[in-house]
C-alpha cells in the first residue's frame, strides 16, 4: 500500500527557516491540494517530497512502491532541447542512456556502441520508456520534434506535465499546474486528473480548478499541515473555525500568564515565600508564549489612483492585424468607456497579448484605427515580471531611490507601503531573487501600484498569488473608479471583476459580450449547438453596439446570471441615474435664468460644456440599465 511519512520536517534557506516541525501521515490514494500563503512554504515542502532537496532535519518517507513525477513551478528554460528528448531525460539515466542509444544507431547500426547500450537497456527493462514518452506527447497534443525554443509558457507547462508521465508515476505532484495554461487546457487538465489512479498532491489558486480536482484541502499554516473537506467555500467556513478556537485558546492562554505575571510581582513578603514549582510553571508559560507563532497578517493592497481619465477610453473603428501566418483581430469595432473592466478570453496564441499591444500603441495595426482617449494614465503588469531586477532589493524595485512614495496625495515611507504588501522590513532589504513565486508577483503589485493610473492593463495578475491576496485584488479591481484591461484565464476570478468579454475564438474574430467567462461559455454553447459562428457585428459588446444585430445576442443570454461586479454596478443604477437628473435639473435651472448669459463667456460654456457632459452620462447610464434589466428578467 503506498504511503507517505513526513516527521519533523526542518528546512531553511541561508538564516530564514521556512518549515518548522511539520509532520503528516498519508495512506490513501486522493487527490489533495496544498494551500497557504505565499512564502508559507508550500513550494519547499513539495521539493522535499519530491526528493528534489533534502531537508535540514527530519524525514520524508515514502513507501517502496511510491513512484513519483513530479511538476515544479518553474517553467523549463527555452533551448534547442526537442520535446521527446525534453520528456525523456525525465526517466534519469535510463531515458539518457536510450536516448544515447537512438543516437548511436542512426550513426552505425552495427557499432560496438549500439551493442553495449543495447544490452544496458535490456538489463534494466527500459525499452517501455519509447512507448511512455510517444503516449505522453499524444497525450498533450505535443510534436515529438518540436523544440522547446519554439514554444510559449502553456505549451511547456504541457511539457512539464508529460515528463512526469515518462515512468508511469502512481503519486503526481504538481505546483501551480494550471500557470500559463489556456482555459480550455485547464478543463482538460482537470478531466485527465480525475481518471488519474494514485495520489495527487497539488499546489494551486484557481478556486474553480480546486473544486474541479480536490478531494481534501491541505492547508500550511506556520508549518502545520490541517486538513479539510473540499470544495474551496466548505475549507474556509471549517478554517474560519479553527482560527477562531485558537483565539479563544490564546486568548485563555493570555489571561493565565497574565495572572502568573501579576503572583510573580507581588510585595517581598509573597516572593520570599513563593512557590518554586509555580514559578517553573511561569517559566515554562513564557518560553510557550516566546514561541507561539501569530496568524499572518492579510495585505492591504491600495492604488494610486491618478485623474480621472476622459469618458471614452479607447475607440476601435474597423481594426485588422495579421502576422504573416494568421490573422489576430479582422475588422472589429467597440468602445471601452471609463469604469469598464474588460477581459479577454481565448486559447493560447490567438493573439490577446497583441490586441492589448494594439490598444496601447505598442503595434500599428495593417488597417483601421485606435483611438485612446484623454488623460489616460496606464500602469502594466507583465507576467514574464520583466520588469523585476532580480539583483535589486526589493525596496529599491519599488522607491527607485526614494524614501517617501506619493499615494493619493498621502506620503508613505516606503517600508510602510511594503508592509501593507506583507513585506517585513527584512525581506524589503533582500534581493528580489529570494522571493517565492507569488511573492515576487506581489511585490510587481505593489511597484505597479504605486504609480498614478486611471487605466490598468494586467497580463495574467493572478498566477502564483495565494487565494487571500487573489480576494483582496478582486476587490481593488472592483472597487477601481478607472479603467481595466484584463487576460487571465482564472475563471472564478473573470467571473468577479468582469463587467466585459472580449472572447477570441481564433481566425481574427473578436466577439464582445457582456458579462464575464460564464457569458462567454454561453456564447460558445450557442455556437456548438447552431454548428455556425455568430459574426463579432452581432454580438452585444461596448457601446457601440447599438443595431439590431446586438438586440437578438442579448435575447439569447440566460436570465438571472450576472457576475459579483455587474449585479453590483446593476443595483447602483438608479441611485446613479437619480443623481444626475438632479444634477441636470439644477444646472437647467441655472441655464432658465435670463441674466445667465450676460455673464462671463468663460462660465457660461464652462456650465453648458458641464450640462452636455451630465446629459451624456445620463443617456449611457440609461442605456446601460435597459441592457442589464433586459439580462436579468430574459
Amino acid at each position: 500500500m503506498l504511503t507517505l511519512s513526513l516527521q519533523s520536517l526542518h528546512h531553511a534557506y541561508g538564516s530564514a527557516p521556512v518549515l518548522e516541525g511539520v509532520d503528516w501521515q498519508q495512506s490513501t490514494d486522493e487527490r489533495l491540494c496544498l494551500v497557504g500563503r505565499n512564502g508559507e512554504g508550500k513550494s519547499t515542502l513539495m521539493r522535499l517530497l519530491a526528493g528534489v532537496e533534502t531537508p535540514d532535519q527530519g524525514r520524508v518517507g515514502w513507501s517502496e512502491d511510491a513512484v513519483i513525477g513530479y511538476v515544479p513551478q518553474e517553467l523549463p528554460k527555452p533551448s534547442g532541447e526537442t520535446l521527446y528528448e525534453f520528456i525523456m531525460a525525465g526517466a534519469g539515466e535510463a531515458g539518457r542512456k536510450l536516448l544515447d542509444y537512438q543516437a548511436a544507431l542512426r550513426q552505425d547500426p552495427e557499432s560496438k556502441a549500439v551493442e553495449r547500450l543495447q544490452q544496458w537497456l535490456d538489463d534494466h527493462m527500459a525499452w517501455n520508456l519509447e512507448q511512455r514518452a510517444e503516449s505522453a506527447l499524444t497525450q498533450f497534443e505535443l510534436q515529438a520534434d518540436t523544440r522547446l525554443s519554439e514554444l510559449s509558457g502553456g505549451w511547456r507547462r504541457k511539457a512539464l506535465v508529460a515528463r512526469a508521465l515518462i515512468l508511469d508515476p502512481n503519486v503526481l505532484l504538481l505546483d501551480e499546474p494550471t500557470n500559463h495554461l489556456d482555459i480550455k487546457s485547464i478543463e482538460g487538465l482537470e478531466n485527465w486528473l480525475r481518471d488519474f489512479r494514485g495520489l495527487v498532491i497539488f499546489i494551486s489558486h484557481d478556486r474553480q480548478f480546486i473544486d474541479a480536482v480536490a478531494d481534501h484541502i491541505i492547508e500550511l499554516d506556520r508549518s502545520t499541515l490541517h486538513r479539510y473537506p473540499a470544495p474551496y467555500e466548505t475549507f474556509l467556513a471549517a478554517r474560519e473555525d479553527r482560527l477562531r478556537i485558537e483565539a479563544e485558546q490564546n486568548a485563555e492562554f493570555d489571561r493565565r500568564l497574565k495572572a502568573e505575571e501579576v503572583w510573580i510581582r507581588q510585595g517581598i513578603k509573597a516572593r520570599r515565600t513563593r512557590n518554586e514549582g509555580r514559578v517553573r510553571r511561569l517559566q515554562a508559560l513564557r518560553q510557550q508564549r516566546a514561541e507561539r507563532r501569530e496568524v499572518g497578517g492579510s495585505a492591504r493592497m491600495s492604488l494610486a489612483e491618478a485623474e480621472r481619465s476622459g469618458r471614452l477610453v479607447f475607440e476601435l473603428k474597423d481594426l485588422s492585424f495579421s502576422y504573416p501566418e494568421r490573422p489576430i483581430v479582422s475588422h472589429f469595432s467597440t468602445e471601452v468607456m471609463r469604469g469598464d473592466t474588460v477581459a479577454l478570453l481565448g486559447p493560447n496564441g490567438v493573439g490577446k497579448t497583441t490586441l492589448v499591444r494594439l490598444l496601447l500603441g505598442q503595434l500599428e495595426p495593417d488597417s483601421g484605427q485606435v483611438r485612446a482617449g484623454t488623460g489616460l494614465e496606464v500602469a502594466y503588469f507583465d507576467q514574464g515580471r520583466h520588469q523585476l531586477d532580480p539583483e535589486r532589493t526589493v525596496m529599491d524595485t519599488v522607491s527607485e531611490g526614494r524614501d517617501f512614495i506619493d499615494i493619493n496625495g498621502q506620503r508613505v515611507h516606503i517600508i510602510s507601503w511594503l508592509e501593507r504588501f506583507l513585506f517585513s522590513p527584512a525581506q524589503a532589504r533582500s534581493p528580489v531573487k529570494t522571493l517565492s513565486g507569488g511573492e515576487a508577483n506581489r511585490l510587481l503589485l505593489a511597484r505597479l501600484f504605486s504609480q498614478p493610473a486611471n487605466l490598468l492593463v494586467l497580463d495574467e495578475p493572478s498566477n502564483d498569488l495565494d487565494i487571500d491576496t487573489l480576494e483582496l485584488l478582486e476587490e481593488l479591481i472592483t472597487e477601481f473608479s478607472g479603467t481595466v484591461i484584463l487576460i487571465s484565464h482564472d475563471r472564478y476570478f473573470i467571473d468577479n471583476v468582469a463587467t466585459r468579454v472580449w472572447g477570441l475564438p481564433g481566425g481574427g474574430e473578436v466577439v464582445p459580450l457582456v458579462g464575464g467567462y460564464r457569458e462567454w461559455q454561453e456564447w460558445l454553447q450557442r455556437q456548438r449547438v447552431t454548428g455556425h459562428k455568430t459574426t463579432q457585428n452581432t454580438i452585444v459588446g461596448s457601446r457601440q453596439s447599438r443595431s439590431e444585430g446586438s438586440n437578438h445576442a442579448r435575447k439569447g443570454k440566460r436570465p438571472g446570471k450576472l457576475s459579483y461586479k455587474i449585479q453590483r454596478e446593476y443595483d447602483q443604477l438608479p441611485a446613479h441615474i437619480e443623481q444626475l437628473e438632479q444634477l441636470i435639473a439644477e444646472q437647467e435651472q441655472v441655464v432658465a435664468d435670463p441674466a445667465f448669459y450676460q455673464g462671463d463667456p468663460d462660465q457660461v460654456h464652462s456650465v453648458l460644456e458641464q450640462l452636455s457632459e451630465y446629459q451624456a452620462q445620463l443617456d449611457a447610464a440609461m442605456e446601460r440599465w435597459l441592457e442589464l434589466e433586459e439580462q436579468v428578467s430574459g
